[in-house]
């Protein structure tokens, strides 16, 4: 039995991790951090975990958690997560971050999009968490940079097309639209009930943070440098995130081309799902899962492949992919504790 550990447990990640880790056969959640609710019960600060558990938050220090821990997730915000990282990676502890201190690989590039990175001896250790392209490192590594949530929709939908000779990369256009769980539960004006309801934005248009990331790993599944326009969107739902990409392809292909190459690429990823031709994902086909659904479509006129990726944020683009990342760490089958079916309705 593997002992985990949470450390800041009391965002939405946090505990969408303790959901999960709470049904999985292999592990003892040990210990869950949080400074706001220490010495409170988890189920008396989230009912929905009453009768579930009777965890404790604690204020614990890195070194005390990686004392009780095989393996911990971090699920503090950028900037506070690598010093945890530095501690439990010292105490052999294997470490999952979730936040996006080693999730670039250029330390200036890190630098101008967050902040001054303190632990940068840490970036060549770190394996990026997308099990479809990293499985092979990420069965032996000891720090895992957990990627970001539009970042695993885009990729995802994208790794077929730029890793083959397909796809003109001067081209691509990222449309995505996320639910309002992304932006994390620390109140925020814009995130309130009446901000968001029966409304539906653009944001920090060409200055999103998520952009280098998806850059950094599409150009290495190109061979060559990829950048890409992107537009993020907020939609008033609690999760979900539907990435939709225009590629402008090299050869002419249709839909049927396009679904053949997407399924012999994914053909034995566990929880990427092609769409047959003519139907198209929905958030509501993923929520709660840790599944990546995929659908294609050509538009014949301009020439571009249309590429429509879903996924649950919080359990694909967070918690869910963290444990599929910590399965294969810890040589579980890759699945386990992830079998849930999409919530539907």
């Amino acid at each position: 039995m593997i002992k985990t550990g949470i450390y800041g447990a009391s965002g939405y990640t946090g505990q969408e991790l303790l959901r999960l880790l709470l049904r999985h056969p292999g592990v003892k959640v040990a210990a869950v951090t949080s400074r706001t609710y220490k010495g409170k019960k988890v189920a008396d600060v989230f009912p929905a975990f009453r009768n579930l558990t009777d965890l404790q938050f604690m204020d614990a220090s890195p070194d005390e958690t990686a004392s009780r821990c095989d393996v911990v997730f971090i699920a503090l915000p950028h900037g506070d997560a690598m010093a945890a990282a530095v501690v439990f990676h010292r105490a052999g502890v294997k470490v999952i971050d979730l936040s996006a201190d080693f999730r670039l690989r250029d330390v200036k590039v890190y630098e101008k999009w967050y902040a001054p990175h303190t632990a940068p001896e840490l970036l060549a250790d770190s394996v990026y968490g997308l099990p479809e392209c990293y499985r092979d490192a990420i069965r032996k590594a000891k720090l895992v940079a957990n990627p970001g949530c539009y970042p695993t929709s885009v990729i995802l939908g994208l790794a077929p097309l730029v890793k083959g000779t397909h796809a003109d990369l001067s081209s691509i256009i990222v449309d995505s639209k996320s639910g309002v769980s992304g932006a994390g539960r620390t109140p925020e004006l814009g995130m309130l009930f009446c901000e968001v309801s029966e409304g539906f934005k653009a944001y920090k248009i060409g200055v999103h943070r998520h952009a280098p990331e998806m850059e950094q790993e599409l150009s290495a599944l190109a061979g060559s440098n990829v950048s890409v326009v992107f537009v993020p969107h907020l939609i008033p739902v609690n999760r979900g995130i539907l990435s939709t990409m225009y590629v402008s392809l090299k050869v002419k292909k249709s839909a049927a081309e396009l679904i053949g190459i997407y399924r012999e690429f994914y053909r034995d990823e566990p929880f990427v799902r092609v769409y047959d031709e003519g139907s198209f994902p929905s958030i509501a086909s993923v929520r709660g899962s840790n599944f990546c659904d995929i659908g294609l479509a050509v538009d014949t006129r301009s020439g571009r492949a249309i590429v429509m990726s879903c996924i649950d944020n919080l359990v694909k683009g967070a918690a869910g992919q963290a444990i599929q990342n910590m399965n294969i760490m810890c040589g579980f089958d890759e699945g386990m504790g992830l079998d849930a079916v999409p919530l539907f309705p």
